[in-house]
């Protein structure tokens, strides 16, 4: 459930997408303002809270695994898991078009508005309201990241894996690029030695070469990669997967 703002206008522009705003302008007017800026200062806030609050929890965490845990829970996809959580899907002043597209199911359009909306929350009522707000959604995934292994990403669980059973380093190839300069789709090959281990598609190259490591993984059967989820149940979009 999402808070109570004292200026309703913030938590309006906070779910107001630039799609929106491109549609409703009317001439002559100025131009509705969206999400973007509210989300970029969401982003800081949440990285902020998010790193204070594993500092505290996980005392005996060194840096690098407190930066891979932090990565874990401010991923594009963990973020829009938190929107619907709180039913943003809904909320969200999306154009037609993006609307008509599936905009409201898309997974970096969800985490951005969360991060929006906590921004929004830090400019209405301060830190302590929005640690307040986020905190329960941290405490909530963290033990499914862990028991998961989902901070660390499958590009490294690959390495490691192939290096010590095969003796191998996996090599990644970008075989095909597709679309449009502003929606391009990615396809990589990920070898093991001479073995083609697996084929991943993204809406980048980094998150092309973590889906074909998700899926060597899965193929293999490594350990580390066998309690992972199947490949088509992977959001290609969620390039902040890579956050570190």
């Amino acid at each position: 459930m999402l808070p109570e703002f004292k200026n309703p206008d913030l938590l309006t522009r906070a779910l107001t997408h630039s799609s929106f705003a491109n549609e409703h302008q009317e001439e002559g007017q100025a131009r509705l303002a969206d999400n973007e800026k509210l989300e970029f200062l969401g982003d800081a806030v949440l990285d902020f809270i998010a790193g204070a609050w594993l500092y505290n929890r996980f005392p005996d965490f060194d840096e690098g695994r407190l930066t891979s845990m932090r990565a874990a829970l401010v991923r594009v996809g963990m973020l829009a898991e938190f929107a619907r959580q709180i039913d943003l899907p809904d909320m969200m002043r999306l154009g037609k078009g993006e609307i008509d597209t599936g905009g409201r199911n898309r997974s970096n359009i969800l985490g951005d508005a969360f991060e929006a909306v906590l921004g929004a929350l830090f400019l209405d009522q301060g830190i302590q309201a929005a640690c307040a707000f986020i905190e329960p959604f941290l405490e909530k995934a963290t033990p499914i990241i862990l028991n998961d292994n989902r901070d660390r990403d499958a590009k490294s669980r690959l390495q490691e894996w192939s290096q010590s059973t095969l003796n191998v380093t996996p090599r990644y190839k970008l075989t095909a690029t597709q679309g449009p300069d502003h929606a391009k789709i990615f396809t990589v090959e990920v070898w093991l030695s001479s073995q083609l281990g697996a084929t991943g598609t993204g809406t980048s190259k980094q998150v092309a070469e973590q889906l074909a490591a998700q899926t060597a993984l899965i193929n293999h059967q490594a350990p580390s990669g066998a309690a992972e989820p199947a490949p088509e149940n992977l959001n290609i979009e969620d390039s902040e997967i890579l956050k570190t």
